[in-house]
């Protein structure tokens, strides 16, 4: 996987946060399609030619109060008990999702785990760890990004947790 430099239609916060960091990363695009029925990150997976375990989603719990990000594959559920165990809380539920948009930058659906306005705790499903890349939101719908899981970690300060529920 080669590092792809960006051009102005995929300057995302997320996309220049790689180009800073200088990680090898793919940049991928599909056409969103909101008739498709599908969630964001399905459509995603399907569009992509991935496997939906390989492609994962950017959640935002409020743990005790505060906003934790969750990132799970897509094909998918977050497992709030387990999120709120592997950040040291006792109680999550999932952040209004105004408040999500406000706290990240982004859209929903776009919402990725990288270059977001605030950093807040991080935890990667441990399934991402059996990947050698693995794919997430780009920071807007229709773009996807691929990195190394490591490197996914080492840019949010994140910790893998089994968080993500079949």
């Amino acid at each position: 996987m080669s590092k792809k430099k960006t051009h102005a239609s995929h300057g995302t916060p997320a996309v220049v946060a790689l180009d800073r960091a200088g990680v090898a990363y793919g940049l991928h695009t599909y056409d969103h399609d909101p008739a498709s029925g599908l969630s964001y990150g399905e459509e995603a997976a399907e569009a992509l030619g991935v496997d939906p375990a390989q492609v994962f989603k950017t959640l935002l719990a409020d743990v005790d109060g505060s906003l934790v990000v969750g990132i799970v594959p897509v094909d998918g559920s977050l497992d709030l008990k387990a999120l709120a165990r592997a950040v040291g809380g006792k109680r999550a539920v999932m952040a209004d999702p105004a408040a999500a948009q406000r706290a990240t930058g982004y859209v929903l659906g776009g919402i990725s785990p990288l270059g977001q306005k605030q950093r807040h705790p991080t935890v990667l499903d441990g399934s991402a760890v059996g990947f050698d890349v693995v794919y997430v939101s780009g920071g807007r719908r229709g773009l996807d990004v691929s990195l190394a899981p490591d490197d996914l970690l080492r840019l949010t300060g994140g910790t893998t947790a089994p968080i993500g529920r079949p």
